[in-house]
């Protein structure tokens, strides 16, 4: 999936992806990463979800990865917080206090600059990718993490009746990309109430990635 596709998505304001308030996933679901306060959560291909000033109001620490500036700036403006804005080779690093989120390719973050985290929130980042993407983004989330815990959020329904993303991610694919690091535990299934899009019924499954070290 070209960058272009995502870009434009921001640009025209095609977003229905976004959710405009915090995932109930995240708030009913977050005490299972045992975190301690100040803890830093990473949240990959992040746009300018609620999640994170919520996660701010608990008393974490953001890092996240996004695409797009246009969503980064919005996230900052949405928050009432003016980053300072850095440019680095391969992307922009907007950040406020407790707060940084690096505008690029998510493949072009590495763990250096990244720097460490406790967890990773990945709610909209694994479903958003296809297929043939899937196992390179869950290497390199793995590398530049050093394997930290993670909450992951997919979606199971029929390829077939309806294009992505989200695309489907069922149990067996996600064992495929991260047992072999970490002891997957399926914390939550739930039907997806008027379907997925409103189109074609879906389950939402959310995951629990305990490092297996």
């Amino acid at each position: 999936m070209e960058a272009s596709f995502w870009h434009e998505k921001w640009e025209k304001k095609e977003i229905a992806f976004h959710e405009a308030k915090v995932n109930p996933i995240l708030v009913s679901n977050l005490t299972q990463l045992d975190l301690d306060e100040g803890a830093c959560l990473f949240l990959p291909l992040c746009g300018k979800t609620r999640d994170i000033a919520w996660l701010l109001s608990q008393g974490f620490r953001v890092v996240g990865a996004e695409l797009s500036e246009v969503a980064t700036k919005e996230l900052f403006e949405e928050m009432g917080l003016a980053p300072k804005i850095e440019q680095h080779t391969n992307f922009q690093h907007y950040s406020a206090e407790r707060v940084d989120i690096y505008v690029g390719d998510i493949f072009a973050l590495n763990s250096m600059v990244l720097g460490d985290v406790d967890a990773i929130y990945d709610r909209a980042a694994l479903v958003a990718l296809p297929a043939g993407m899937r196992a390179g983004y869950a290497q390199h989330l793995r590398k530049l993490t050093h394997n930290a815990q993670q909450l992951l959020v997919c979606f199971e329904y029929d390829q077939a009746q309806l294009a992505g993303p989200p695309f489907a991610v069922g149990e067996d694919e996600v064992r495929t990309h991260y047992a072999a690091h970490y002891v997957p535990r399926v914390l939550q299934a739930k039907a997806l109430a008027g379907g997925l899009k409103g189109k074609v019924e879906a389950v939402e499954k959310v995951y629990l990635l305990s490092s297996s070290a």
